[in-house]
């Protein structure tokens, strides 16, 4: 057991080393949604005016609305950029070298997995504290009861970034496809508006928006921040969470997934 322990402190301290260093990732991880919230928010909130929708039940500014989907957004960008590490370990052989240690290939996943949550949750509550002072704010006791779906978020959207990542044979590529995932995912979701105004305009959309894993993702946090628990929101988000880890594992074994087409 403690040769486990060991690996995951070592896998954590690690990420969190490089979050630490690479100041520029924890600036733009905050900048960008900052910028929605202040700046796009004010042209949402003219189209959209003030929109009533649960878990509020009643009419509420759209800059509150859009605070749990903007650290979503916080989130799925963390995901994808730990899921960009793992490419770049990989190119430099650091992560083969941690793939062929004696400890089971999941529970290193996991580890790595767990770390970029960590991050993600910070750098959420941070925002959190930065929307506080500007009057944007959610009951007391909700900043304590979202640490939970935030947890469960993250790793379901870490999940998503490691399955990418093993079918990311290179560096360069790396780009081009996190945002062909990213921006579907997270224009396609409640983050931005709710699912009623969508289906004023769309059934299509609002289908997919519906079934998004990232705006059921966004819908746990969004319930959670203001007091209210949603089940289905909870029971899609840990099962999408356990089918991309799953992928993840089997597209990082040498034997059945990726790695063993990429040699």
């Amino acid at each position: 057991m403690i040769h486990y322990w060991r690996a995951m402190m070592g896998i954590v301290g690690r990420e969190l080393s490089r979050f630490v260093t690479q100041r520029e990732r924890f600036i733009s991880a905050l900048v960008r949604p900052l910028v929605w919230l202040f700046v796009f928010a004010a042209g949402f909130r003219a189209a959209l005016g003030l929109a009533i929708t649960p878990p509020y039940e009643t009419y509420i500014l759209y800059e509150v609305y859009i605070t749990p989907g903007l650290i979503g957004m916080i989130q799925l960008f963390n995901g994808m950029q730990s899921s960009l590490s793992m490419v770049y370990d990989r190119e430099m052989g650091s992560m083969r070298i941690l793939l062929v240690s004696p400890l089971p290939r999941w529970f290193l996943l996991l580890s790595k997995l767990l770390a970029g949550t960590g991050v993600s949750i910070l750098q959420a509550y941070i925002f959190l504290a930065i929307a506080w002072g500007y009057d944007i704010r959610a009951p007391l006791e909700g900043y304590l009861w979202v640490i939970f779906p935030l947890i469960l978020s993250g790793l379901m959207l870490g999940a998503l970034g490691l399955l990418l990542s093993s079918f990311i044979k290179q560096l360069e590529n790396f780009a081009g496809v996190m945002n062909f995932v990213i921006f579907p995912l997270f224009f396609m979701s409640t983050a931005l508006y709710p699912l009623w105004k969508m289906k004023e305009s769309s059934e299509f959309l609002y289908l997919l928006a519906e079934y998004n894993p990232f705006s059921q993702a966004v819908e746990l946090i969004r319930f959670a921040l203001y007091g209210q628990f949603n089940s289905f929101a909870l029971a899609y988000t840990a099962g999408a969470f356990v089918i991309f880890m799953a992928a993840a594992i089997i597209g990082y074994n040498p034997s059945k997934g990726m790695m063993t087409r990429k040699g």
